[in-house]
């Protein structure tokens, strides 16, 4: 359990942490020019920016923003991209609990198993967390591979695994929701979550290795030295 609680806990926390930046969403909109795309005014989707993160947080089903639009006021999103937007409600509580789930793993196994019972080594809990990054940087790997050479189609599948309906696919013309956050702005956000989850898995294996590294050379002293 500890072995695929470590990287779902590294990758969920990241998709976690990034889907809750308001900053990240500005910067998407000024990077990839969702106020021309809408024609919304920036302090209107920075409202919404903050409006979706409280949305995944919060217990509300249905996701209702109003902006003005020729002077009136107006739903941000139509009917079809408020229902999309509650299935991706449905996906992020998934996320969120596998963060939730996973770090008690992580925290419960080291804490009962390794410091409080001495079950498990330190050293012991170091390899497992080797394997853990192992399986989990194979998998984001693979992902990572194949959306570089595809995103459009990656993204794609992805829908179709993730969602059990046609709501995603939206009018980059007419709906909103894509126009504020095009395809680009998902690409970047996949690779700063993979290079994220990379970062992370280096220094677990810089620590684990460098753990039994130590450990070991200072068995080796102890054994090849000889009283005087």
């Amino acid at each position: 359990m500890f072995v695929v609680a470590l990287p779902v806990f590294l990758v969920s926390a990241n998709v976690r942490f990034l889907a809750s930046d308001a900053g990240y969403y500005q910067h998407g909109f000024r990077e990839f020019d969702s106020s021309g795309r809408s024609g919304l005014p920036l302090a209107d989707l920075d409202r919404a920016a903050q409006a979706i993160i409280d949305y995944f947080e919060d217990d509300a089903t249905t996701l209702r923003i109003l902006v003005t639009v020729d002077g009136q006021e107006a739903s941000l999103y139509s009917a079809k991209e408020t229902g999309h937007m509650r299935d991706v409600k449905s996906l992020m509580r998934v996320v969120y609990r596998a963060n939730e789930v996973s770090l008690a793993i992580v925290l419960a196994y080291v804490a009962c198993v390794v410091l409080w019972t001495g079950e498990r080594s330190i050293a012991g809990l170091a390899r497992l967390s080797l394997a853990g990054v192992g399986c989990g940087v194979a998998v984001v790997g693979i992902i990572g591979v194949f959306a570089l050479t595809g995103f459009d189609q990656a993204w794609t599948t992805f829908h179709e695994i993730a969602f059990r309906n046609d709501l995603w696919r939206l009018d980059p013309e007419t709906d909103r929701l894509i126009q504020m956050f095009p395809e680009p702005f998902w690409e970047e956000a996949t690779l700063i979550v993979g290079g994220l989850t990379l970062v992370q898995a280096v220094l677990v294996v810089a620590l684990s290795v460098g753990y039994l590294v130590f450990t070991r050379a200072g068995r080796g002293e102890g054994q090849t030295s000889s009283p005087v």
